[in-house]
């Protein structure tokens, strides 16, 4: 598909290839991150509906849009529709551009609170929060949802079309259930057929690991673009790997370990100066976790990494192991 197709309200995609939203994840510096380096769009971690928890400081953290470049989309979670509605125009005020509304999480806590892909199993209630949030804002709202709530529950279709009939603009749809989780395998024929259907961007969204993995989902499903969560993490160039992979067929080399060792830098002193010294190095652990996961002496580092209590010491920990890497010091 040609990616100048690509339109919510106002704004055209730069390309096929999206951040997924990620609790504890995409917060400011991955996602500045990751569009630096090839991310068409990217969506921040998810707010709660309930403006009066907005004063915890996870939640000032995740409303931080200073610097970020646009369209700015901010996805908010909740199961009342008026919360939603208030949060949405909160946001918007706030600086988001884009309201993206989650009934894809899976995980317990939000599910138990009636949010989240629990939502899937209420279908007046699905219509009535993306009636609420559309009326609430003049900014264009999308939506991310799983297959459905479980295997005998697969409705995805039919939440899409009240999706496009409510005024959602774009729909990312996880491949898998909620039962499922994250495990098992994702599936595309729902997708497919939601896309089939759908007079809006559909984005594709489960397992899509790979440049190649991208393309033969995007062929499969018809969708417009893919939506990346896991596999960006420890890999943010995965991005531009995919959307030039889309573009020429052909596959970058991988990025050499200096670079490697400049952008882990880079993404650590972004943490340090967003969260402070004393929670940045706290947050850097477990991005350090996954970049370095696939490289040789990455389970020795890591006990010493985890360790540290001092940003200087952390950068100089991570020079040392590169270091030792490129000269051959630890063994595959």
């Amino acid at each position: 598909m040609d990616t100048a197709l690509i339109q919510i309200g106002p704004y055209r995609l730069a390309n096929q290839v999206i951040l997924a939203p990620m609790a504890g994840v995409t917060d400011l510096p991955f996602r500045q991150l990751c569009r630096t380096l090839g991310a068409g769009l990217v969506v921040s971690e998810m707010v709660t509906s309930d403006i009066r928890l907005w004063n915890s400081r996870k939640s000032r953290n995740r409303l931080d849009h200073r610097g970020e470049g646009e369209p700015r989309s901010v996805q908010i979670a909740g199961g009342d529709p008026q919360m939603m509605a208030e949060a949405a125009r909160m946001n918007e005020q706030l600086g988001a551009q884009i309201i993206d509304i989650n009934m894809g999480c899976p995980a317990k806590k939000v599910c138990n609170k009636a949010a989240g892909s629990a939502l899937m199993r209420d279908e007046m209630l699905v219509a009535e929060i993306l009636e609420a949030v559309v009326s609430a804002v003049t900014l264009p709202v999308t939506l991310k949802i799983r297959t459905g709530w479980c295997a005998e529950s697969r409705n995805g279709l039919k939440i899409a079309r009240i999706a496009e009939e409510s005024g959602i603009q774009a729909l990312a749809v996880h491949g898998r259930t909620r039962n499922q989780l994250y495990t098992g395998h994702a599936e595309y024929d729902t997708i497919a057929a939601i896309k089939q259907q759908a007079g809006i961007p559909i984005f594709a969204n489960g397992d899509i690991n790979t440049p190649q993995k991208a393309r033969t989902v995007l062929d499969y499903t018809g969708a417009d673009a893919v939506m990346i969560g896991r596999a960006a993490q420890g890999r943010p160039w995965i991005f531009r790997e995919i959307d030039h992979y889309l573009q020429h067929g052909e596959v970058l080399a991988p990025p050499p370990l200096e670079w490697q060792q400049e952008t882990l830098l880079t993404h650590l002193d972004a943490l340090h100066h967003f969260y402070g010294e004393h929670q940045g190095v706290r947050i850097a652990r477990k991005h350090v976790g996954w970049y370095l996961q696939t490289l040789p002496g990455a389970d020795d580092f890591r006990r010493t990494f985890n360790r540290i209590e001092c940003p200087a010491q952390q950068r100089q920990n991570i020079r040392t192991f590169f270091t030792r890497l490129l000269e051959g010091d630890l063994a595959a």
